[in-house]
């Protein structure tokens, strides 16, 4: 001990504040308190989200809550054999096993509240029971992420900054937006997805990898972020550091994986239903952008495709143009994408350079398998696959915003990433939600998020530009987050700025706003995605450049 503390006192002078800050997080001591013996502001952060939730129980909410409703009855009117078949209802179900036996679950208490709510033929019922009980199921499950973050907490060696970010996770604009309001179960998956995490960092990787096999049988969209998994895991856990195979750990971790997997597909692997079952979980007859557009690299494309359009149309260019592309990609609907100018994209092009990306990252982490190693790759790997995946949802933001979040206090360059890729992914969800009164709810209440977030961690991590290069980007990413005021603005009023072309006699001006009908979201998915393609340029740059000087300067000290 005292040749580190004169190691310590030697560097000093030559350390970053960020990296002071590190070591003395090592040195603290966790607090042990029993996660589930709440403090006083916890309970008041329960408290008052709980009611907001509440509050928001007559708002808008999608089909994704008749979705929901039909699973219902589909597990409990059905048998198990059924359940992946039965095509009274559009909305088919299309999640894991788990999930499925989920609602089977949800469904029991719901048949005693209301049997109409699980009534396989009462399509589209919205009486306030089946409001109140599906809105309530979601606040109830959402406490498995409470639980977790509250742990966090309790385990960490840097209390404050934990409590921000545990704060800012269980108030994310992003599941008031996708769960609360449009309606889905995403913090209960993503607590689920935490906790797995939260092995990873306490060191019990068995528990970790078990988990996460939970979680795939709960949502299939988490293999995105398996590859991370798989690598580190196999590096840290089955492998020795001296490169020795641990047949041991190999074996139950592989065990204990078949043993999950097992237990979900099981039934349906007697049944002989697996290929049913995967037609429906992997439906790749699906264009490639969803509705108009996830904010990814796709969506840029898309875009250009547009502008190359308009040029060539314009000009004249001798340039070959793709009719059926022409209106394909200018409407904001769900289907095949097919793009009049630039090269149609497939579902194996999209895999080959999501993969390449994910290679990348994931040769790192094999070469240093620690656990923020682990956290950031898992990130990237997540962000990778939202950027340059098929058939990707907006919703799919939250598997790059939840993982980053745990490495917003590290230092300046994550915390930067972090506001940007935050920024632009919960702007990305606003159209979401479109009704008049939940329009103002979602965007001030992501306003006051984002003050606290800034407020609470930026003096914890703040580094003055040491270049002119860092100056430069400083100033283009703080002009860049100052634009989505002005977009917000424009994307609210452009309906009102075309009124003239509602009045009878102005045909021409109506065929106009007819073509510019989704201008607004066009305009939200490219400035969005352009934030976010520069975060993930920057994330990757930190983990594979700058990470190495880091990690050697807190292995000195």
């Amino acid at each position: 001990m005292a040749e580190r503390n004169t190691s310590t006192t030697s560097l000093k002078p030559a350390s970053s504040p960020t990296v002071e800050r590190d070591l003395k997080a090592v040195t603290a001591v966790p607090d042990h308190t029993s996660w589930w013996n709440l403090t006083t502001s916890e309970w008041h952060i329960l408290f008052a989200s709980t009611c907001l939730k509440m509050l928001l129980y007559p708002a808008y909410r999608s089909t994704d809550f008749e979705v929901h409703r039909n699973w219902l009855a589909i597990t409990h009117s059905l048998p198990i054999s059924e359940w992946y078949y039965d095509a009274t209802s559009e909305w088919t179900l299309d999640y894991p096993p788990f999930f499925a036996y989920f609602e089977k679950v949800l469904s029991i208490p719901a048949y005693f509240i209301d049997p109409r709510i699980v009534d396989l033929k009462n399509l589209n019922y919205d009486a306030w029971s089946v409001v109140a009980y599906q809105r309530t199921t979601v606040i109830i499950t959402e406490l498995v992420l409470g639980a977790v973050l509250v742990r966090f907490i309790r385990n960490s060696v840097d209390t404050p900054s934990q409590r921000i970010i545990s704060a800012s996770l269980f108030l994310h604009p992003g599941f008031l937006i996708v769960d609360h309001i449009h309606f889905q179960y995403n913090g209960f998956m993503f607590g689920i997805l935490l906790w797995s995490i939260l092995m990873a960092r306490e060191g019990r990787k068995l528990a970790s990898g078990i988990i996460f096999a939970v979680l795939l049988n709960f949502k299939h969209i988490y293999m995105y972020l398996a590859p991370a998994y798989f690598v580190f895991l196999l590096r840290s856990f089955c492998i020795s550091p001296s490169g020795q195979v641990q047949i041991k750990n190999f074996l139950s971790l592989a065990n204990a994986v078949i043993a999950v997997f097992l237990l979900s597909l099981g039934p349906f692997v007697l049944l002989g239903q697996v290929p049913q079952l995967l037609s429906r979980l992997f439906p790749f007859t699906r264009g490639l952008n969803h509705a108009y557009w996830a904010p990814n690299f796709w969506a840029l494309v898309t875009a250009a495709d547009r502008v190359l359009l308009r040029y060539v149309t314009r000009t004249g260019a001798n340039v070959a143009v793709n009719v059926a592309g022409v209106s394909s990609t200018s409407r904001g609907l769900v289907g095949d994408t097919v793009f009049a100018v630039v090269p149609t994209v497939l579902p194996i092009h999209t895999f080959a350079i999501t993969i390449g990306f994910q290679t990348i990252i994931l040769v790192k982490l094999w070469m240093n398998p620690t656990y923020k190693s682990f956290l950031t790759a898992l990130t990237l790997c997540g962000y990778a696959s939202f950027l340059f995946g098929w058939h990707v949802h907006e919703k799919a933001v939250l598997l790059v915003l939840v993982p980053l979040s745990l490495l917003a206090a590290e230092r300046q360059a994550y915390f930067r990433t972090y506001i940007l890729a935050s920024v632009a992914g919960i702007f990305s969800l606003f159209p979401l939600i479109f009704t008049p009164a939940e329009s103002v709810v979602k965007v001030i209440y992501s306003a006051i998020w984002l003050a606290f977030v800034y407020k609470s961690l930026s003096h914890q991590v703040y580094e003055f530009p040491k270049s002119l290069s860092y100056v430069f980007i400083d100033t283009f990413e703080k002009l860049y987050l100052l634009g989505f005021p002005i977009l917000l603005v424009f994307v609210s009023l452009f309906p009102l700025n075309s009124a003239e072309c509602q009045e009878p006699n102005s045909s021409a001006n109506a065929s106009r706003l007819e073509q510019m009908e989704f201008l607004p979201l066009m305009l939200t998915s490219v400035y969005c995605a352009l934030g976010l393609v520069w975060g993930f340029c920057r994330l990757t740059f930190i983990y594979m450049k700058n990470e190495s000087t880091y990690q050697g300067q807190l292995n000195r000290i």
